[in-house]
């Protein structure tokens, strides 16, 4: 199966992700598919750049978002909402 989940990038003790579609069976830091988006926790907001039309892309195909993912993609299109 295929899941929309996060990479691991960034130094030590200073996390920053990826949100990428990968094959489920692979490692978290391992082969992906291909890269939607960006989330860095580290600033104040949190900064998330979402490739809208891919991630619904492979929402309509079947892809599953990790929950954690799935959180982040509803804050982006939260806070997108009120500033468009």
């Amino acid at each position: 199966m295929v899941k929309l989940r996060l990479l691991r990038i960034g130094a030590k003790k200073q996390p920053k992700f990826r949100i990428v579609v990968a094959d489920e069976q692979k490692k978290r830091d391992g082969r992906f598919i291909e890269i939607v988006g960006h989330y860095d926790p580290n600033t104040d907001p949190a900064t998330v750049q979402l490739d809208k039309g891919r991630y619904s892309h492979w929402l309509s195909v079947g892809a599953q978002p990790t929950k954690s993912v799935a959180d982040i993609a509803k804050k982006y299109e939260r806070s997108h909402r009120i500033s468009s």
